[in-house]
């Protein structure tokens, strides 16, 4: 797809639908649709593949516990940006 008949519009409406289509939470006809666009339209079909290596390393991760202090250290930090935010 050119950029002279590139409907930027209909991209985002499909960037919209993306996990949706991964998660393969839609119907036939909108599948179809999406599929189709894709084909045709180049800067969709990256942000296609890069969602779905995205999601396939986030899938292949290894779940670990955050360290207590980590987190102790974290909430304190959370809570004097937040007292100063009221302050300001």
């Amino acid at each position: 797809m050119t950029e002279s008949n590139h409907h930027h519009e209909k991209c985002r409406e499909l960037f919209e639908r993306l996990s949706e289509y991964l998660d393969r939470e839609l119907d036939e006809e909108t599948c179809s649709e999406i599929e189709a666009h894709i084909d045709r339209c180049e800067p969709c079909k990256v942000c296609m593949k890069t969602l779905k290596r995205t999601v396939d390393v986030c899938r292949n991760l290894k779940q670990e516990q955050v360290p207590p202090d980590f987190s102790r250290h974290l909430r304190e930090l959370i809570g004097q940006l937040a007292e100063g935010g009221k302050r300001g």
